[in-house]
């Protein structure tokens, strides 16, 4: 079974390429890739990378956790499920209503 992990850290220079080769040391890489920021095209500073077992997994964690990759040093764990924010939500302290302009305030 495969596992995901969180690479956090990363230098905005990491590619999802440099990502697989570093930590195909481990074992077999399934998948890599680098969050990039959608407005600006650049990476985030963190990426995921799916092993072929949980064994190669903690390999991965024991080998990089708190080493450098490409110049910085990184944070190597096992990822969370990504939580559901169940969509829109609003500003805090936001409840005007903003469909009805002419109300006095």
């Amino acid at each position: 079974m495969t596992q995901k992990l969180y690479v956090g850290g990363l230098s905005y220079n990491s590619t999802d390429e440099t990502l697989k080769e570093v930590f195909s040391a481990a074992g077999t890489v399934v998948s890599a890739i680098i969050i990039i920021d959608k407005m600006t095209g650049r990476s985030r500073g963190f990426g995921f990378v799916e092993m072929s077992s949980e064994e190669e997994a903690e390999k991965a964690i024991e080998m990089f956790d708190g080493k450098e990759v490409d110049g910085r040093r990184v944070t190597v764990n096992k990822a969370r499920p990504q939580e559901n924010n169940g969509g829109f939500r609003p500003r805090s302290g936001s409840n005007r209503n903003y469909n009805n302009d002419d109300r006095k305030w």
